[in-house]
C-alpha cells in the first residue's frame, strides 16, 4: 500500500448517493437515520485520517465500517418498503460492503505495519 496523503484519496463517497436516493422520501425518521449513518461513513474517516496517531485512525475506521453497515442495512428496509428499487438497493449494499471490506484492510495494514502518512 502506498502513502496517502490526504483522506480525499480513499473511495468511500457514498453520502451523496444515499440523499439523491431519498431526496424525496417523506419517512422522515428513515431519511434522517440513513443521512445520518451516511455522513457518518465519511466523517470518521476524515477525522481519523486528521488525528495523530495510528491507533485513533483505526478507531475512527471501525466507526465507519459500522455506519457502513448500518447503512447497508437500511437498504434492505428501504427496499422492503419500496422507497428504491432492488437494483438501486443491490447497488449501494455493494458499495456500502466495500467500503467496509476496505476500512478493514485499512485497519490491518496499520496496525501490522509502520504506515507512513504525511
Amino acid at each position: 500500500m502506498g502513502t496517502i496523503k490526504n483522506f480525499e484519496e480513499l473511495d468511500f463517497w457514498i453520502v451523496n448517493l444515499v440523499y439523491s436516493d431519498f431526496r424525496n422520501c417523506v419517512d422522515f425518521t428513515f431519511r434522517n437515520q440513513i443521512t445520518g449513518a451516511g455522513i457518518s461513513i465519511m466523517n470518521n474517516i476524515s477525522e481519523g485520517f486528521c488525528r495523530s496517531g495510528d491507533a485513533e485512525f483505526r478507531q475512527f475506521l471501525n466507526i465507519s465500517a459500522g455506519s457502513s453497515g448500518e447503512v447497508k442495512n437500511m437498504y434492505y428496509i428501504a427496499e422492503d418498503q419500496g422507497y428504491v428499487s432492488e437494483e438501486v438497493a443491490l447497488d449501494r449494499r455493494t458499495r456500502c460492503q466495500r467500503i467496509i471490506n476496505g476500512n478493514n484492510r485499512l485497519m490491518m495494514y496499520l496496525k501490522s505495519s509502520k504506515a507512513t502518512r504525511v
